[in-house]
């Protein structure tokens, strides 16, 4: 058995990756869980106090930069810097990124966000082209598929466990004690996989230019740099809204037209290559702007969807759950008191006084400024308190001087990795049974698949939002619960089948570049889900922002099926399935 492997056959360097993977995951989606939720909070609890526009709109850009960065990092770790130098420069900006945002401070927070932007385009593409190149000798390559399972399931156990950190860390300390969270998690990532170098430093080989390779200047020149001209152009182009500009806001402008000469870089690629290469990009480049609207939809999960967990979804404990989370202080409490119960004039007026109480504190010594967060803190919890209320139905209500214990929102971002977890043996299963009876979907048939099961999960809210009569009521979590596991179902047809695609149908030569334009389609979609999200506030009849999701995707989906005999054809012709 070679040294490379373990007893049960796989790389050693595997384990080592996949805690790193991990530990990455868990401060980022962490951080991703209570984004949304920090912006909106007030200034005086600890959050931005941004508007819902606001919050989505810059929900959307960060979400659209972190998966357009992988372009650079991936390129630059092919030709420049190498894999191993990459992901570490990118975890240790990651970490230092989360850090910053735990400081509460408007320029702190821009500027946690762009080096968590960069330092995810240097992670992302680098460790996972490292699982890859760990099975590339004869012993391992059929062994691939089950690695990448295994590291996929790193991903979701990170994504799973971070959230009920972060709802621990929120409820006892503070938003800026989750953010701390989030960056020790990713220095243990980093910590992870320095330990394991040894056994990953043999595949990190940075792979000379090819004839017909593009220089990586001239890729940087044709790409990058327009990206950015093209960018400050959208920011300060006057448009005809309310705020002059086109697409709803100056960074929406920004983005989209940062996009056009990457767009129009792999137009050209199409347009220059000929014969059997020149149909398989095409097919590539038709895919990948299907999958832009399932990423539209499927990321409304820390936007939208973590809106009406937060306020149109019943969250309250039973009794025997709520005992063991009590124990660990990780139940949210409302409280039917006094102010609480005082109509909407009164109690806002009473939270006013709180308020200016609060302002007029000292806080010259450790003892008043702990007693002025204290002060906060109970204010907020009177807010969080009327609002949970709000559209609770009447016999839900607790008697004044009881409480309700409550599921944080953020816990709510478990269910996706959940769903992975729980799905994927099953899905995996079933391919393994078509496959043996030779009646496997292909690949594009998987991805097309994938958009109609999404499309589907947008009808399961829209039942959500009927249960709650007009939004008088709260809808159960049931409802949420099985919207996330019917859009997981979408995800695992679509998402590594993506990735799969691109590895198949790609020319050799511009793999890499190809694999940039498949998470250029999700940076799109990841900007376009905050842009739906923020039609979320301007629509009365929510069910008419799900039937819109709906009817999105079910367009592409639609147009998918209809190409899938061409799609077909051109993976035939190059011999893959």
């Amino acid at each position: 058995m070679s040294e490379t492997t373990t007893q049960k056959g796989h790389p050693k360097g595997l384990w080592f990756l996949f805690g790193t993977e991990m530990w990455e995951r868990f401060g980022y989606y962490l951080m991703l869980g209570i984004f949304a939720l920090y912006m909106l909070d007030g200034w005086n609890n600890g959050g931005m106090g941004f508007d819902a526009h606001t919050k989505s709109d810059i929900y959307g850009t960060y979400l659209g930069l972190v998966y357009l960065t992988p372009f650079i990092g991936g390129l630059l770790a092919d030709r420049v810097l190498g894999y191993r130098r990459s992901i570490i420069m990118g975890g240790l900006m990651m970490a230092a990124g989360y850090f910053l945002l735990s400081i509460h401070d408007i320029t702190t927070f821009f500027a946690g966000l762009g080096l968590i932007i960069l330092g995810n385009g240097f992670f992302k593409p680098n460790i996972s082209t490292l699982v890859g190149n760990l099975y590339s000798s004869d012993e391992l390559k059929h062994k691939k598929d089950s690695g990448y399972n295994i590291f996929y399931m790193g991903i979701n156990v990170g994504a799973f466990v971070c959230n009920f950190v972060a709802a621990y860390m929120r409820i006892n300390f503070g938003w800026n004690f989750a953010f701390i969270a989030a960056g020790v998690g990713m220095l243990i990532g980093v910590v992870i996989f320095l330990s394991g170098t040894k056994h990953i430093k043999h595949v990190d080989v940075i792979k000379p230019l090819q004839e017909g390779d593009m220089p990586t200047l001239k890729i940087l020149g044709s790409t990058i740099l327009p990206m950015f001209v093209f960018g400050i152009i959208g920011y300060f182009i006057m448009g005809t809204g309310g705020d002059n500009n086109i697409l709803g806001s100056d960074t929406n402008d920004a983005f989209i037209f940062g996009c056009v000469p990457v767009i129009a870089f792999f137009i050209y690629l199409w347009a220059k290559s000929t014969g059997l290469e020149k149909r398989a990009i095409a097919a590539l480049l038709a895919v990948f702007s299907c999958v832009i609207l399932f990423f539209a939809i499927f990321h409304q999960n820390g936007d939208a969807l973590t809106v009406w967990a937060e306020d149109y979804t019943d969250r309250e404990m039973p009794e025997s759950v709520a005992t063991v989370f009590n124990k660990v202080d990780m139940a949210q409490t409302v409280e039917n008191n006094d102010i609480v119960a005082l109509d909407e004039p009164a109690f806002k007026a009473k939270i006013e006084e709180l308020r200016a109480a609060n302002n007029a504190m000292p806080e010259a010594t450790e003892t008043e400024m702990a007693a002025k967060k204290a002060s906060a803190k109970e204010i907020a919890k009177l807010e969080s308190s009327r609002k949970y209320f709000s559209n609770l139905a009447a016999e839900k209500v607790p008697a004044k001087g009881k409480d309700l214990k409550l599921y944080s929102t953020e816990l709510y971002q478990s269910i996706n990795p959940f769903w992975v977890i729980m799905l994927t043996p099953i899905l995996v299963g079933i391919w393994t049974a078509l496959r043996k009876s030779g009646k496997e979907p292909s690949t594009p048939t998987k991805i097309a698949l994938g958009l109609l099961i999404t499309a589907l999960s947008a009808l399961v809210m829209v039942g959500a939002v009927y249960a709650t009569n007009d939004l008088t009521m709260k809808a159960s979590s049931w409802w949420l619960l099985a919207s996330y596991g019917v859009i997981t179902l979408g995800e695992l047809c679509l998402s590594p089948m993506g990735l799969s695609l691109v590895s198949k149908l790609s020319p050799p030569r511009i793999t890499a570049l190809m694999m940039g334009g498949f998470f250029l389609a999700i940076s799109v979609g990841n900007k376009l889900a905050g842009m739906l999200s923020s039609l979320w506030e301007d629509m009365e009849q929510k069910e008419n922002f799900f039937f819109l999701n709906f009817a999105l995707v079910l367009i592409a989906a639609l147009l998918l099926f209809l190409m899938l005999k061409w799609l077909n054809r051109v993976m035939k012709e190059n011999n893959v399935f």
